[in-house]
């Protein structure tokens, strides 16, 4: 099943920040597509969640260096 999320993710301050965002979850299987703004502190994802879950995405995120907010 492809779920959508929009998530708010700080710390990101520039275009790099976002690349390395959009690097970490890129490879990932069942990740379809990543959009990220710094501007506006969002990271959205499509994924299918019988592969991948929300909380592997967030945790991806963190390990990153970027916290995701509730």
């Amino acid at each position: 099943m492809t779920i959508s999320v929009k998530l708010t993710v700080t710390g990101m301050k520039c275009g790099g920040c976002e690349a390395n965002i959009k690097k970490e979850l890129g490879g990932k299987e069942g990740i379809e597509s990543i959009d990220t703004s710094h501007v506006d502190d969002y990271v959205g994802v499509v994924f299918d969640h019988a592969v991948i879950s929300e909380d592997d995405i967030i945790e991806l995120i963190e390990k990153a260096g970027f916290t995701v907010e509730d």
